[in-house]
C-alpha cells in the first residue's frame, strides 16, 4: 500500500513539482522496483515484505520529509518560548462531588 501511495504522490503535480530531479528519480526507481518485486513475490514471507518496505522507506521518507519541511510546517526549534507559563499540573485542583 505504501508503494502505491508513493507512486500516486509522484503522479501528483503539486508534489512532483516540488521535488528535485535527482530525488524524484530515486523515489521513482525505488517505488517501481518495489511494486515489481511485490507482483513477482506475492507468496513471500511477511519478513521479506517488511524488509522490502523498510528498504523503500529508507529511500523515500527522507526525501518526503524534505518536502514537508518546506511546506510551512514549524520546525520544533521555532516553537515560541512560553516564558513564565506554569508547569504542568500547577493549575487549580478539581475535587469530585457526589
Amino acid at each position: 500500500n505504501y508503494a502505491y501511495n508513493m507512486r500516486n504522490s509522484l503522479n501528483d503535480e503539486e508534489v512532483a513539482s516540488q521535488m528535485e530531479a535527482g530525488d524524484k528519480k530515486k523515489v521513482e526507481v525505488s517505488v517501481e522496483g518495489t511494486i515489481k518485486w511485490l507482483e513477482a513475490n506475492q507468496l513471500a514471507e511477511m519478513g521479506e515484505f517488511d524488509r522490502k518496505l523498510k528498504e523503500m522507506e529508507g529511500i523515500c521518507n527522507p526525501i518526503m520529509a524534505k518536502l514537508n519541511g518546506g511546506a510551512g510546517l514549524p520546525d520544533m526549534g521555532e516553537v515560541p518560548d512560553t516564558g513564565d507559563a506554569p508547569p504542568p499540573g500547577a493549575g487549580p485542583e478539581i475535587e469530585e462531588l457526589d
